[in-house]
């Protein structure tokens, strides 16, 4: 039998354990342990013309989106330095009309942010009807970076939990679904990129002084975002987590969960 386009590269499982078929749709949060950072993909030239194909059917989606013009989306990640995030969202807008979606790299807030409930700079970098809005960083930095760093007292990251929540829900209830992306890798992979980047001039600039710090913070980090999980995994906008360490199998998993989301939000419409 002729195998189609978009037929799924085989995901192949290093440690060799049994592995599930579809994505859970268990209610539980995620936790950075249960992440299984052996899977991969098993011919890589096969994973990128899956993604190829993957990419026209999220373009395909786009244009519906765009012409109905009757809800958006959100679409956010998160994870550990180095983790693919980058590489998953340039994969995710590669064939996209660059008309309808926006990328808003999140850094530290601006003076001028700072007089505002630390919300405010998110809710107004939102996407209209009809497109997508992506985040490389987001309103999670209160109790992940600011948490671990002391940007920001300890009643204000537990508080965070509830806004962002109820943040969140006003977004899905107005009719903009939150697709949520954790992007993990192992802190070997990690060190392995890190030196990856030193070395190649064209991707030097990704490396900082602040990467190695927090680096050396790794188990602080691990603590937030598996507290981050418990409070923050919701039935209206729950966490998907991703295994980072084969980039191409993190690229396919991100595609196709955002196109799955994107149908699902169409169709109830």
């Amino acid at each position: 039998m002729k195998k189609s386009r978009n037929q799924t590269p085989r995901t192949v499982n290093r440690s060799k354990k049994k592995q599930p078929t579809k994505r859970s749709k268990s209610n539980k949060p995620p936790t950075i342990e249960s992440i299984d950072l052996s899977l991969s993909v098993e011919d890589p030239n096969r994973a990128k013309k899956r993604v190829k194909g993957l990419q026209l059917d999220l373009l395909q989606l786009q244009t519906v989106l765009r012409d109905r013009a009757d809800f958006s989306v959100v679409v956010v990640f998160e994870g550990m330095d180095a983790a693919g995030k980058g590489g998953a969202i340039r994969r995710l807008t590669g064939r996209l009309d660059p008309r309808g979606f926006s990328v808003n790299a999140i850094g530290p807030p601006e003076e001028y942010e700072k007089r505002h409930h630390y919300l405010w700079r998110f809710s107004s970098r939102m996407p209209t009807r009809g497109e997508i809005g992506i985040f490389d960083r987001s309103w999670y930095g209160r109790v992940l970076v600011e948490r671990v760093e002391g940007y920001c007292s300890k009643a204000e990251w537990r508080r965070a939990y509830d806004e962002i929540n109820d943040f969140e829900r006003a977004l899905v209830d107005g009719g903009t679904p939150v697709i949520k992306f954790w992007l993990h890798v192992s802190k070997k992979e990690q060190l392995s990129r890190f030196h990856e980047r030193q070395n190649d001039p064209f991707k030097k600039y990704k490396i900082t002084p602040e990467d190695w710090r927090n680096r050396r913070r790794w188990s602080r980090y691990i603590e937030a975002a598996n507290e981050m999980f418990s409070k923050t995994h919701t039935e209206h906008a729950p966490w998907t987590p991703i295994a980072g360490d084969d980039k191409w199998h993190a690229r396919c998993e991100v595609l196709t969960r955002v196109i799955e989301e994107m149908k699902m939000a169409g169709e109830h419409r």
